[in-house]
């Protein structure tokens, strides 16, 4: 197997991705992440997934390289990381109530060949009515400022949720699985194949 690039510096994203038992390395890519004018949602994430792949082809000329982004949505504006406790406080007391779009860029970009298959995974989260203490309760104990969204799904941030709707939960947290499995497979990748060592906690 072609050495498992993933091109990114997330947390989040390395934890989603070790789920799958395969052997990765990572690393920041270090783009300008910056929105064009008139840019759709759809378009950015798509756009910035590959160009995270990219980045990292130079270093790692024959490997499969993941890229991934997210943008959260609300009323066609793109929420950005909060990065501290008011401008989370405004997300969320903005989304209560209310239904809130995600949308996951992925790519898997085969550095070998030059090949990239490019996904956007979109999921839509429906907000309980939230008070400002129970908004300010929340960010006070997980403190999610570098999330999208201002939560963290995968923690406290499901208690602020009514319902959720997609096909693939993980994308919530920036990596969909699923859809990575799919562009794995179409690269000769099975993780549940039985000749893969699978990596180290």
């Amino acid at each position: 197997m072609q050495p498992l690039v993933l091109a990114s510096s997330s947390p989040y994203r390395r934890q989603i991705l070790e789920r799958l038992g395969l052997p990765f390395r990572w690393q920041a890519p270090g783009i300008d992440e910056s929105l064009k004018p008139n840019e759709a949602p759809e378009t950015l994430v798509q756009r910035l997934a590959l160009a995270k792949a990219k980045a990292l082809a130079p270093q790692y000329p024959d490997a499969l390289i993941i890229g991934s982004d997210q943008v959260a949505v609300l009323d066609g504006e793109i929420l950005g990381k909060p990065g501290s406790f008011e401008p989370a406080q405004k997300q969320l007391l903005a989304a209560s109530g209310r239904s809130v779009e995600f949308f996951t860029g992925l790519c898997l970009l085969n550095s070998g060949t030059g090949s990239a298959q490019v996904h956007c995974e979109p999921f839509r989260v429906h907000f309980r009515t939230l008070s400002q203490s129970q908004v300010s309760a929340y960010l006070k104990k997980e403190q999610p400022y570098d999330c999208a969204g201002s939560f963290k799904a995968e923690g406290l941030g499901i208690c602020l949720f009514e319902r959720l709707e997609g096909e693939d939960p993980n994308a919530l947290i920036g990596l969909p699985l699923i859809a990575l499995t799919d562009l794995l497979h179409r690269e000769g990748v099975d993780p549940l194949d039985p000749s893969i060592q699978p990596c180290q906690p």
